[in-house]
C-alpha cells in the first residue's frame, strides 16, 4: 500500500479482442485508484467495458484478448503481464472477484464445502477438517441459515440468494484487501439485495476491505459507494465522490443516467371526507415521476468514432459543441470529466481539492 492508502493504481488499461469481424476495442484507457476501504462503483449500460476491465487486472480474459497500461498492487506488482504464477497467488488471496452469475460460476457437482475449502486449503494450507469449520464460519457470516446443513448441499439445491452468499463466502475465505463484486446484487429481490449489501459493509467495516462495486444500479451506488466511476463505450467519461456526482453530474451521458433511474417525490393530496362528514388530514402520497430514456444503444466497438462515441446520443450535440470545447473551469472541482462535449476526444481533467 502506497504512503496516502491507495492499494489499487490503475493507468491506461486498454483492452481489445481479435475476433473474426476484426478488432473489438473493449477498454480505451481507463485510470482509476483504490484505496484502503474504499467502496468503488463502476457504473455504465451493458457493453460499456465494466467487467472486462476489472478482469483484465487479474487475467480472466480469454486469449483473444490483448491488455496493455499498467495496474500497480499494493505499491509493488503490475498485475498487467504479471507471470501467471504470481497471479494465481494474488487471486483468491490478496484480490477477490464475486462473478456476475453464481450459478454458472459454481461448479454444480462439488458440494459447498468442496467449493469454499479448496480456496482455504489452497492459498491458507489448511486441513481438510479445518477448511470445512472455516467454511461453516463464512456461511454463518454471510449470512446462510442452518451452514451446518447448508455447507453439503450442491449450488442447484440452494436459492439464487444463497449461491450469492456462497460466492461471496468464497471470496472474502482469505481475508483479500481487494473484493471485485460484478452485479452482486442482479436477479435477487430487494430484501436479499439489502441483506448481500449488508454483508459487503460489515465486511468493510470489519477487515478494511475495498471493494470495487460494478452495477447498473444507482440506488446500489447511493447506498453503499464512496466514489463513482461512470463508463461509456469502453472509456472512463465521469468520475467524482458519490454525493458529488449525484447532486451535479457533469457528463451528458451520466445526467442521461440519473434520469432513467426510477425516484419518488413528494406530493400532498388535498383533505377530504371520510363519508362521516369529517375532513381527513392532508397526508403525504409518494409521487412518480416520468422516466426519461437515453434514445437508441451504445455503439459497436469495432470501429470507434474519432470524437465522443456518446455524440450520437447526446441531447448537446449540435455543430457548435461537435467543434467547441468548453474551458475546465465549467467542470465542477472534484470531477474528472471526458469527451464533456461530443468535440472532445482527449480527457479533460481538474485538481481534486
Amino acid at each position: 500500500m502506497t504512503e496516502d492508502g491507495t492499494l489499487l493504481s490503475v493507468r491506461d488499461v486498454t483492452v481489445r479482442f481479435d475476433t473474426d469481424d476484426g478488432a473489438v476495442h473493449a477498454v480505451d484507457r481507463v485510470s482509476f485508484d483504490l484505496k484502503r476501504g474504499e467502496v468503488l462503483a463502476i457504473v455504465g449500460e451493458s457493453g460499456c467495458g465494466k467487467s472486462v476491465t476489472t478482469m483484465s487486472l487479474l487475467g480472466l480474459l480469454p486469449p483473444t484478448a490483448s491488455v496493455e497500461g499498467e495496474a500497480r498492487f499494493n505499491g509493488g506488482v503490475d498485475l498487467i503481464g504479471a507471470p501467471e504464477g504470481e497471479l494465481r497467488r494474488i487471486r483468491g488471496r490478496e484480490i477477490s472477484f464475486v462473478f456476475q452469475d453464481p450459478m454458472t460460476s459454481l461448479n454444480p457437482v462439488f458440494t459447498v464445502e468442496r467449493q469454499v475449502g479448496e480456496v482455504l486449503r489452497r492459498h491458507l494450507g489448511m486441513s481438510k477438517a479445518q477448511a470445512r469449520e472455516r467454511t461453516i464460519e463464512l456461511l454463518e457470516l454471510v449470512g446462510i441459515p442452518s451452514p451446518e446443513r447448508r455447507v453439503d448441499e450442491y449450488p442447484h439445491q440452494l436459492s439464487g440468494g444463497m449461491r450469492q452468499r456462497v460466492m461471496i463466502a468464497m471470496a472474502i475465505a482469505c481475508e483479500p484487501k481487494v473484493l471485485i463484486a460484478d452485479e452482486p446484487t442482479t436477479a435477487l429481490d430487494v430484501t436479499i439485495q439489502a441483506a448481500v449489501l449488508d454483508v459487503l459493509r460489515e465486511l468493510r467495516e470489519r477487515l478494511g476491505m475495498a471493494i470495487v462495486l460494478i452495477t447498473h444500479d444507482l440506488g446500489v451506488v447511493a447506498d453503499i459507494a464512496d466514489r463513482v466511476v461512470i463508463m461509456y463505450a469502453g472509456q472512463k467519461v465521469e468520475e467524482a465522490p458519490v454525493a458529488e456526482l449525484f447532486a451535479h453530474p457533469q457528463h451528458p451521458y451520466t445526467i442521461g443516467l440519473l434520469g432513467a433511474a426510477p425516484r419518488t417525490a413528494d406530493a400532498v393530496l388535498p383533505a377530504h371526507g371520510n363519508g362521516n362528514g369529517a375532513r381527513r388530514r392532508e397526508e403525504p402520497k409518494r409521487k412518480r415521476r416520468r422516466l426519461v430514456e437515453i434514445p437508441g444503444r451504445v455503439p459497436a466497438l469495432t470501429a470507434p468514432p474519432d470524437h465522443c462515441p456518446f455524440a450520437d446520443r447526446c441531447p448537446r450535440a449540435d455543430e457548435r459543441t461537435r467543434s467547441e470545447v468548453p474551458p475546465l473551469e465549467t467542470v465542477r472541482p472534484g470531477h474528472l470529466v471526458a469527451c464533456f462535449h461530443p468535440g472532445a476526444r482527449s480527457e479533460q481533467e481538474t485538481a481534486t481539492p
